[in-house]
This record gives C-alpha cells, structure tokens and sequence, in this order.
C-alpha cells in the first residue's frame, strides 16, 4: 500500500472514493448544520448521497457505509461512524472507522481513496494523535493501492 500524507481538501483528491467522517446515522442528517468534512460533502455533492445514507439506518460505532457520490467525481462516498453520539472520537471509533471504510474499499475493488482526519474536528482529538493512529491501523491492512490522508487546508482565493 502507498500512504499519501497530503495537504489540502478532500473533494480536490484524484481518487476513486473519498471518506466521509460522520457520525453514527441516528440522528437524521437534515437536520444537522453542515460543518467540516459533512458540510463540505453537502454543498459541493448535494442531498443525494445523505439521502440514501439516511435510509441506511444506524451505523455501529466505527462502522462504515457507502453511497452514491452525488454531484462529486468519485465513483462513491464510504461514510465512517468515527464520532459516538456525543460527538467525540476515541481510539477504537478512528481505527475501526479505517477498518471498516478499507474492507469496502478492498471488496469494491478501488485502487485509491483518501480519508480525513477522522475524529480530529468535531471528535475532539488532536491531529497529530489521529494521524497516527490512522497510519498504524492502515500498515496493518493489506491493500494493493493508494491511500491519501488529507490535511485540510482552505485554498487561498
């Protein structure tokens, strides 16, 4: 597997499939303001995609799901549980989150996908403590392709 730290902003990615941080689905997603990586789905892909993952029903902690890709290049959105339902992320939340979205990614057979720093916005933790525990997890997985994790940064207008 090829591990991609880049900076910039995950909708910018030439991937096959980006990941959504959510949230475990409960509550429904019209009526949570758009913020971070969510907010930024939102606008750019449309409702499409959040109405087929509010069909989908709740996602257990650090679980994974995929939907369509709206208005968005990709070929699809894996959308991650990494936050619970107070909104805060642990170690198990973030690393099963990237289990999870890679076992989609490797039975759709992607070649490459790029990841949030899940859990380091609304979840709380710090980004350098995610980022590591993210890469752990990602060396543990067998994958024959290319991952991107993605520093947000706003482009300079």
């Amino acid at each position: 597997m090829k591990i991609d730290i880049v900076t910039g902003d995950l909708l910018d990615q030439d991937v096959e499939v980006i990941v959504n941080a959510w949230n475990r689905n409960i509550i429904p997603w019209w009526l949570l303001l758009p913020q971070g990586v969510s907010g930024a789905i939102k606008k750019r892909a449309g409702y499409e995609p959040f109405i087929e993952l509010g069909k989908k029903g709740a996602i257990p902690s650090g679980g994974a799901v995929i939907t369509n890709s709206g208005n968005l290049p990709f070929k699809a959105i894996i959308h991650v549980a990494g936050i619970n339902i107070f909104w805060v992320s642990s170690y198990q939340s973030i690393t099963e989150s990237v289990r999870n979205a890679m076992g989609i990614v490797i039975e759709k057979h992607y070649k490459s996908v790029a990841f949030p720093l899940i859990g380091a916005g609304t979840g709380g933790k710090k980004q350098d403590k995610v980022l590591n525990w993210m890469q752990d997890t990602l060396l543990s997985i067998e994958f024959d392709g290319t991952v991107k994790i993605v520093l947000f940064e706003k482009a300079i207008a």
